[in-house]
């Protein structure tokens, strides 16, 4: 009998754990979803994406003239007018994401022609379904250098 109920307990055991291992690796799946709908959003100008990816009670913080700045979700999609085409020096990535139980942080970088932004996100999965409930973002202008012209003769 003790056997049994040892073999009982190593089975339940090993179950459970690989449960949580496919469901781990298909919340990653879904929160690299929900990263990239907002990515494709952000390169297109797309308010549909980008608002399907954020909760209703997300905010942006971001530090500005000396002070932290908030944007609530209704005034920071008021920015948006009309999707357009991707332009060809704009890249996003996801760069890495950290998952615990049903709360991931996730950072992620955009590249435009004259700014790096590096965005960190807070997100959460509520109904099964993973959403971004905080952004802090900052900007980098990228270096440029003046390369000189070759004069014609």
């Amino acid at each position: 009998m003790r056997k049994v109920f040892l073999f009982i307990s190593f089975y339940f055991m090993f179950f459970t754990a690989n449960a949580q291992a496919i469901d781990s690796s298909n919340d990653l799946l879904l929160i690299q979803k929900t990263l990239n709908l907002y990515l494709d959003g952000q390169a297109t100008g797309d308010s549909v994406k980008v608002g399907q990816s954020f909760h209703a009670s997300w905010q942006l913080k971001y530090f500005a003239d000396n002070k932290l700045n908030i944007v609530r979700k209704s005034d920071y999609m008021k920015g948006y007018k009309a999707p357009y085409a991707r332009v060809a020096n704009w890249s996003g990535r996801i760069i890495s994401i950290d998952i615990t139980n049903n709360v991931a942080a996730a950072k992620v970088e955009i590249s435009t022609s004259k700014l790096l932004f590096i965005d960190y996100f807070n997100l959460m999965k509520i109904n099964q379904d993973w959403f971004i409930v905080d952004k802090i973002s900052t900007r980098t202008p990228h270096k440029t250098v003046e390369v000189p012209t070759a004069q014609s003769k």
